[in-house]
C-alpha cells in the first residue's frame, strides 16, 4: 500500500534493519538479476517511503550486513562501486558524505562503529591479498591505525563499547594464536592462547613448508601455494597435483594456519608428490574486475587459467608434464571434471567431489546472479558445464558424491555417470549414502581420502625420488 517511486517485477528483499528512528526501517531491494540494489527508508507511523541509496553494476552486487545508523540519522555502507570495497558516509537523504576508506585494496570485514572514539574497526587486505589486517579509521577517513602487529591473518572480535578486541592470528608457520588486545592502539593486553605446543607436537613430523608465490597466467598475477617433499631436489622429476575451488570471490591461497587438506597435502607431499594451488580469474580480494570477470561464463576463464597455470608448471624442470592431476570439492569438482575434458592434453587425471555438472541443476539464486537466466544465456549455462563434454574424456576420472546433498544435489552426478556411460567412456565413482554435501560422520571421510590417495597413487603412479 506504500506510495513508490518505483515498481518491481521479480526482486528479492534481502535485508530489513530498523533505523535510530524506532518508526522508521531500512529495507534493501534486489532485482532477480541481482545487480540493482535500492535501500528504502520505511516510515510504518506514516506509511511513506523514501528511496535513499541506489546501486547498479554490470555484474552483480554483494548484499551484506554492513549497515549502521548513527544518532543524527546519518549512516555507514561499504560498496565495491569504485572497483574496490570500501566504506562510505552518507546522509539520512542518502547524499554521500565522505568515502572512509580508499585504495587499490579491499575492506573485507566491517567491525562496527565507535560511537565515543567516532572511529569505524574494519579488516582489510592493506598488506596483500593473502594477508588480513585490523584497522581503526576516524569517520571522515584520516587517522587510521593498523591494530594487528603481525603479518598474516588476522581477525578481530569486539567488546560492546570497542574498548577492547579478541584479535586471531595464523599464518603459515604461525598456529592460531588468540590476545586480547587495547582497540585504541592495538597493543597486547594478554595472550589468550598461542599453540607453540602444537608446533612442538608436530615437530617429530618433519612436515613440508607451504609456499605462497605468484605466478603469471594468461597476463594476470595469480596468487600461488606449494607444497614440495621435504627432501625435494631440483635434479629429479615429481608428479603434480593440483588442488582449486575457483568460485567467484573465493580465495584459497592465504597467509594462514593449515586447513585438514593442507595435512593431507602434506602426506602426498612426503610420498613425493608436488601439490600446488592457483587462484584463478573470478576468485575474490583482488578487486571487482578480476572477481567479475566470470560473469556469465562460470567455468571458462577459471578453467582457462588452470590449464595455462599447469602448463606453466609442467614446464618447470622439476616437474613431469606428464604426471599432472586436478582435484576439487563443490564448484572445485566443477573445475576439476572441467579441466580433465577440457584439458585433456594437459592433464592425467582428475577427482571430482560432489561437483555441479550442469549448471541447470543448481539453485537460482546462486546460479542467476553470476549467469543470469538460462533463457537469456543458454550457452554460458551449457559451453562450461562437463555434463556437455563427456566425450573429450582421455584420463582417469574419479566422481564422488554423497546421495544425501542439499547443496549439490546428487542429480549432478547421476546425470554425469549417464552422459559417460552412453559416451562409452570409462571411469571411476563412489556414492556414500545418505551423507550431504560435507560428505562426513562415522568413517565417512577417513574411507574418502583413502578412496582418493590410493586414485592418486594408481593414476600419477609412484613417485620417482
Amino acid at each position: 500500500d506504500l506510495s513508490v517511486s518505483k515498481t518491481y517485477e521479480d526482486f528479492y528483499i534481502p535485508r530489513l534493519k530498523f533505523t535510530n528512528d524506532p518508526d522508521v526501517l531500512s529495507v534493501q531491494f534486489l532485482n532477480r538479476h541481482q545487480n540493482e540494489l535500492d535501500l528504502w527508508m520505511i516510515n510504518t507511523n506514516k506509511n511513506e517511503a523514501k528511496l535513499v541509496l541506489s546501486e547498479t553494476d554490470e555484474a552483480y552486487i554483494d548484499v551484506t550486513f554492513n549497515l549502521t545508523f548513527l544518532e543524527d540519522h546519518s549512516f555507514i555502507w561499504t560498496s565495491e562501486k569504485d572497483g574496490y570495497n570500501h566504506i562510505y558516509h552518507y546522509d539520512k537523504a542518502g547524499e554521500l558524505i565522505n568515502k572512509v576508506t580508499d585504495g587499490a585494496w579491499e575492506v573485507t570485514s566491517y567491525y562496527g562503529y565507535d560511537e565515543d572514539a567516532k572511529r569505524i574497526f574494519y579488516q582489510s587486505t592493506e598488506q596483500g591479498s593473502v594477508n588480513r589486517s585490523v584497522y581503526s579509521i576516524k569517520l571522515n577517513g584520516k587517522g587510521k591505525k593498523l591494530l594487528s602487529n603481525d603479518l598474516g591473518t588476522n581477525s578481530a572480535d569486539f567488546s560492546a563499547d570497542y574498548t577492547y578486541f579478541i584479535n586471531t592470528y595464523s599464518s603459515t608457520t604461525t598456529p592460531y594464536r588468540y590476545t586480547l588486545n587495547d582497540a585504541k592502539n592495538g597493543a597486547v593486553l594478554k595472550t589468550i592462547k598461542d599453540n607453540q605446543d602444537l608446533l612442538e607436537r608436530l615437530e617429530p613430523y618433519n612436515l613440508p613448508k607451504k609456499e605462497l608465490s605468484t605466478i603469471e597466467v594468461n597476463g594476470n598475477t595469480l596468487n600461488m601455494w606449494m607444497i614440495k617433499p621435504v627432501n625435494f631436489d631440483a635434479n629429479k622429476t615429481y608428479p603434480l597435483f593440483m588442488y582449486q575451488y575457483s568460485g567467484p570471490g573465493s580465495q584459497q591461497v592465504a597467509n594462514r594456519w593449515h586447513s585438514a587438506n593442507d595435512y593431507w597435502y602434506m602426506m602426498l607431499a612426503q610420498k613425493g608428490y608436488i601439490v600446488a594451488c592457483v587462484d584463478g580469474r573470478g576468485t575474490g580480494y583482488k578487486g571487482a574486475d578480476f572477481k567479475k570477470v566470470t560473469q556469465k561464463e562460470l567455468g571458462k576463464y577459471e578453467l582457462e587459467d588452470q590449464i595455462e597455470a599447469a602448463k606453466t608448471l609442467g614446464a618447470k624442470p622439476f616437474i613431469d608434464e606428464d604426471r599432472i592431476g586436478i582435484w576439487g570439492w563443490s564448484y572445485g569438482g566443477f573445475m576439476s571434471s572441467n579441466a580433465l575434458l577440457k584439458g585433456n592434453d594437459v592433464f592425467e587425471m582428475a577427482i571430482a567431489v560432489a561437483p555441479v555438472t550442469s549448471w541447470r541443476f543448481y539453485d537460482t539464486i546462486y546460479t542467476e546472479r553470476y549467469m543470469t537466466t538460462p533463457q537469456e544465456n543458454p550457452s554460458g549455462y551449457d559451453e562450461n558445464s562437463p555434463i556437455n563434454h563427456v566425450d573429450k574424456l582421455k584420463g582417469e576420472y574419479l566422481l564422488i558424491h554423497g546421495s544425501g546433498d542439499d547443496n549439490v544435489h546428487v542429480q549432478n552426478t547421476m546425470r554425469m555417470v549417464e552422459a559417460l556411460v552412453q559416451a562409452d567412456k570409462q571411469f571411476e565413482w563412489m556414492i556414500y549414502p545418505d551423507k550431504n554435501h560435507g560428505i562426513y560422520g562415522g568413517n565417512t571421510r577417513l574411507h574418502l581420502y583413502k578412496k582418493m590417495t590410493n586414485f592418486i597413487e594408481r593414476t600419477l603412479g609412484e613417485p620417482s625420488n
